[in-house]
């Protein structure tokens, strides 16, 4: 009886010996999930990795195996398809600058800055002397602004043949504009923008109208004018001009790829005409009938290639003369100024006080501060004395915008942008 009794002894105990065992290999074996197959046991050097996270990762090794089976299966999930997004191209942005007109592109590019949400890459044309001043004011701005574009300063560049002759047409240097399609010869797409112009709205919004372009279009601007009976083109102008009333290219997208690649008709030959071999015969043609330089001769281009140039709002590119003889632009009405252009010189003087009342609160504005109290307040009490003019009695659509806009621009502000 007795040896029975130690035979049971020794049973039970080499049963829970190996027991121990089964669960011991169990709990520390590192296994992989391998699609619907089951966990297998690691290779050995799985198992020397294993053994660094013993001694080194987590204590709980169960929570350590889940996280891994969690991860490969998002990896195996993810095959077929970019896990991580790639870099999103910059928006880009041209101007040119001649003249006194430094600050006045500065603030440009200020309320560029401010409002919108991707980068930036500014091309900024200017004369020789002004280099410096536009890099010592950029290059002022605090860091969490500086972060957020970057730029390049060129000189002003004409073909040699016909430098002075482009050079004085309509405004000093104006006309560099045409030749950016063969100066960026690297750069596919680019909004261009008149140093009077002030963003009211992000530029993200602008360059989406580029994924609405057809298969034919190549450009975009707002028309000159939505009233015909006080437009100037079409009572006034001695060429062709696009449309009802002409096209105002203050603000003007550009797929400039497809602009060097386009043969565009016109009126001098049978054939079409590359972008640089239509511009100096067109001037050469129309200079004794241009009043408005450049903004014509793309408006003689236009008539002939109306398929390639699409028409946005004019809330786009609003101006005096959508107000000063009372509200004409329906869009900006609906939904205010996307985009303000102060053209002839609103902006400096006192004959539209609510277009320069705008300018001097976006240049005024010290980044990282309160853009509601710092900037809309104020902007909304000086405009209180503007209603003494038909632009001013519509000085609602002027913040409407802005109101929306401003409270992001404080939230990115507390969140480090």
């Amino acid at each position: 009886m007795r040896r029975y009794s130690r035979a049971l002894l020794l049973c039970t105990v080499f049963a829970v010996c190996s027991g121990l065992y089964v669960y011991n290999k169990l709990l520390y074996s590192d296994v992989s999930l391998v699609g619907n197959n089951g966990p297998r046991r690691a290779s050995g050097a799985a198992a020397e990795r294993r053994g660094a996270a013993e001694n080194s990762g987590p204590r709980n090794i169960h929570w350590y195996n889940r996280y891994i089976m969690r991860q490969r299966g998002q990896v195996e999930a993810g095959r077929g398809r970019h896990v991580q997004p790639e870099p999103q191209s910059p928006m880009h942005l041209a101007v040119v600058a001649c003249g006194e007109r430094l600050e006045e592109t500065v603030t440009m590019i200020k309320s560029a800055v401010l409002f919108s949400v991707k980068e930036l890459y500014l091309h900024i044309f200017a004369e020789d002397q002004l280099h410096a001043s536009f890099m010592e004011a950029l290059e002022s701005w605090p860091d969490f602004i500086r972060s957020r574009f970057k730029y390049t300063v060129y000189s002003i560049s004409f073909p040699s043949d016909n430098a002075v002759e482009w050079k004085k047409l309509f405004k000093p240097c104006a006309s560099q504009r045409l030749f950016l399609p063969l100066i960026l010869k690297d750069v596919d797409s680019l909004v261009y923008v008149d140093s009077d112009i002030l963003f009211l709205q992000p530029v993200d919004s602008l360059w989406t109208f580029l994924s609405e372009f057809n298969s034919s279009q190549l450009a975009a601007m707002a028309p000159e004018h939505e009233e015909p009976r006080i437009a100037w083109y079409n009572r006034f102008a001695r060429h062709p001009f696009y449309g009802r009333t002409g096209v105002n290219s203050g603000v003007m997208l550009m797929n400039m790829t497809r602009m060097r690649s386009m043969f565009f008709k016109n009126d001098m030959t049978s054939v079409g005409l590359r972008w640089e071999e239509l511009l100096m015969p067109l001037l050469q043609k129309y200079k004794l009938n241009i009043t408005w330089g450049d903004q014509d001769l793309l408006n003689i281009i236009f008539h002939h290639n109306p398929e390639t140039l699409l028409e946005f709002p004019c809330k786009w590119n609003y101006r005096p003369d959508h107000c000063i003889y009372g509200s004409n632009c329906a869009s900006a009405e609906e939904d205010g100024i996307y985009i303000l252009h102060g053209n002839r010189g609103v902006y400096h003087d006192h004959k539209q006080p609510a277009f320069r009342a705008v300018y001097e609160a976006i240049r005024t504005y010290s980044f990282g501060a309160d853009s509601v109290t710092s900037l809309l307040d104020p902007l909304e009490e000086e405009l209180l004395n503007t209603t003494h003019t038909y632009c001013g009695k519509s000085s609602a659509l002027f913040t409407k915008r802005l109101i929306h806009n401003l409270v992001n621009t404080n939230r990115n502000l507390r969140e480090g942008w």
